[in-house]
């Protein structure tokens, strides 16, 4: 199996965010790819891939993913049905984050409970 074959699905992540620059070049047995992504958190599921396919430390792969967007740990577009709470599950793994996610966004949100299909939120970095 071709290295690119075994980090498919890394790569369809790439395509699927929009990875700008975007390369893969396989050399002497390791597989290089890299590009910018938008978000730190669109960066995480790329390494939590490569990571769920080639362990903690591959030796078969050197990535170098970047960030545009240093200043929001991702941007989401609110959908029908969403929450403040789903949105903190998705991003944070638990609900309870939703005030940070409503903090930065005080400039167009003035209450927790009222989001709307279309509006843009940021969504900070986590809390350590």
């Amino acid at each position: 199996m071709s290295l690119q074959n075994k980090y498919r699905e890394v790569l369809n992540l790439g395509e699927k965010f929009g990875v700008k620059d975007g390369y893969v070049k396989e050399e002497d047995g390791v597989l290089k790819i890299g590009g910018t992504a938008k978000t730190q958190y669109e960066k995480n599921l790329m390494w939590d891939k490569i990571k769920e396919i080639g362990g903690e430390k591959p030796a078969d792969l050197k990535a170098d993913i970047r960030v545009e967007d240093k200043e929001n740990f991702h941007v989401h577009t609110v959908k029908g049905g969403d929450t403040l709470s789903k949105i903190s599950k998705t991003y944070y793994g638990q609900a309870g984050q939703y005030m940070d996610i409503f903090n930065a966004n005080r400039d167009q949100l003035d209450n927790p409970d009222l989001i709307k299909p279309g509006q843009v939120l940021k969504i900070p970095f986590p809390k350590a």
